[in-house]
């Protein structure tokens, strides 16, 4: 019983709001300034027994030049054209506005089934609101409350017959197929691709006005996020489901992410939250340059950020088509990435357009090639032969005369590769015979890039057999108990003679 449900309005009535409320979650930033939303974001709502697909839009504006309120209300109204049910908000505190019967005669015209709910309904503030919103013509307003949870068993008693109506149609429009259900041989050790049902998680992340929603709006070969000229347009990490060169993923675009010390504005800081809150769910992470001021702190510090979080990461330089001199702008851009990310030593360096689509199949390829590396898990046995031509060839040292011992390394997780090795001393071992180990695994077991975790566990001088009793065979047991039988009486003969010679 899955439909689609935009919820659309002015800005500022309380759509995020109510987003959050039907997702169970905080997805969306919500504040008292008027547009805080501005791309469309979709979740999995549910509402008692309906499960369905919620949509928070922008704030609807007159705007219809190219403005920035024109673009957003233009992919508000696309969201209307292709939502099922439209849930049309207005502020009961306020009353209809103008701007609200424009809006209704547009959504009278673009989708069949409307909802019309006065939000902020709460006590007898909102009643005559609620009692106005009649005049839109759009049936009998729901009074509800999205701050409170108030009204949503009248929400649902309005979707219930919809989503039925959905359901059978969409069951009366399926083919019927045959499927053939294969076993499932799954190898622990080889590459698990992505999959509908597993998609690779995918975050572009990235300085204001490097170009992160219009690389994904070519990867979806849509515009479905808005873009343009002005910096910052992106506020919330918006996920978008997508088929890149037939690979299933999931990309989050990220808000612009500038310097600390320049962000005072409250929404920006939620922004900027928002955007590293989307990282720590990725598995792979694109970190977008402009060409043309590659490499500023604040790149450093964003690519820092995925590393130590432990993402697999690409690094993606923007605006390619604008390059000149590519071969030269190429090798200078090699230099600084291996001298100022020396930890992302081997990541992928590769040149995109996000305007022509140009280098999107190498930035495809680079991503995936991090993705497996990522999740690559090396034998035990392979391992500890490794660790042993390494010691031999570089030999830990040895602090005040005690002789450091690496006795046995196992890879302890994937994602990234993490690895344990038992060793003795562990406080005395030095950070550069750490990276040492570390530069090795990643040459020696071709993971370039990716974040690679050491872990030291002192073993000691414990005996792992002190403790065990010695067993001894069955096939001698029978033997050791004669010897122990004739050892008895000769030492049982000797005590008796001894008496004898005494007496």
């Amino acid at each position: 019983m899955s439909f689609t449900l935009a919820i659309v309005g002015r800005p500022n009535v309380g759509k995020s709001t109510l987003f959050n409320r039907l997702v169970g979650k905080r997805l969306a930033l919500v504040d008292d300034t008027p547009g805080v939303t501005r791309d469309l974001r979709e979740g999995d709502a549910r509402l008692g027994d309906l499960k369905f697909i919620v949509i928070d839009s922008a704030g609807l504006e007159l705007a219809e030049d190219d403005s920035l309120q024109g673009r957003m209300r233009r992919l508000t109204e696309r969201a209307v054209e292709e939502a099922d049910i439209c849930l049309f908000l207005v502020d009961a505190r306020v009353g209809v506005t103008p701007a609200d019967e424009i809006f209704a005669d547009i959504l009278r015209r673009k989708n069949a089934h409307v909802i019309l709910a006065a939000n902020k309904a709460e006590g007898r503030a909102g009643e005559a609101g609620a009692l106005e919103a009649w005049s839109l013509g759009l049936g009998e307003p729901l009074q509800i409350s999205a701050e409170h949870g108030e009204g949503l068993d009248d929400l649902y008693s309005a979707l219930q017959p919809l989503a039925e109506e959905f359901a059978e149609k969409r069951a009366a429009d399926l083919p019927e197929v045959d499927v053939e259900i294969e076993e499932d041989s799954e190898d622990e050790g080889v590459y698990q691709a992505p999959t509908r049902e597993k998609p690779l998680q995918l975050a572009v992340i990235g300085r204001p006005n490097a170009g992160k929603s219009t690389l994904i709006n070519k990867i979806l070969g849509e515009d479905r996020l808005l873009t343009g000229p002005e910096a910052g347009i992106t506020r919330d990490a918006i996920s978008v489901t997508a088929d890149f060169s037939g690979t299933p993923m999931r990309i989050w675009d990220t808000a612009g992410m500038r310097k600390k010390g320049k962000v005072n504005d409250k929404l920006e800081k939620l922004s900027v939250a928002d955007g590293l809150r989307a990282v720590r769910f990725a598995e792979v992470v694109v970190v977008l340059l402009d060409v043309n001021i590659p490499f500023e702190t604040q790149d450093l510090r964003i690519a820092d950020f995925a590393e130590t979080e432990g993402r697999a990461v690409v690094v993606a330089a923007n605006k390619w088509d604008l390059e000149e001199d590519k071969p030269e702008k190429l090798k200078e851009l090699r230099e600084a990435f291996e001298r100022l990310l020396p930890q992302l030593r081997g990541a992928p360096l590769v040149t995109v357009s996000a305007k022509t689509g140009k280098g999107l199949d190498r930035l495809h390829a680079a991503i995936l090639k991090a993705h497996e590396v990522w999740n690559r898990r090396i034998s035990t046995a392979k391992l500890n032969n490794w660790l042993g031509a390494m010691t031999e060839a570089h030999p830990p040292p040895a602090p005040g005369g005690r002789r450091i011992k690496l006795r046995y390394i196992t890879q302890a997780k994937t994602r990234p590769p993490a690895f344990v090795i038992k060793a003795t001393h562990t406080d005395k071992i030095p950070e550069s015979y750490e990276r040492y180990l570390i530069n090795g695994l990643r040459n020696d077991f071709d993971m370039p890039g990716t974040p690679i975790r050491i872990y030291l566990r002192d073993q000691g001088k414990t005996n792992p057999y002190k403790d065990k009793k010695k067993s001894i065979p069955s096939r001698l047991k029978k033997h050791v108990d004669a010897k122990k039988q004739a050892a008895h009486k000769a030492a049982a003969a000797a005590k008796r003679s001894t008496r004898k010679s005494d007496g």
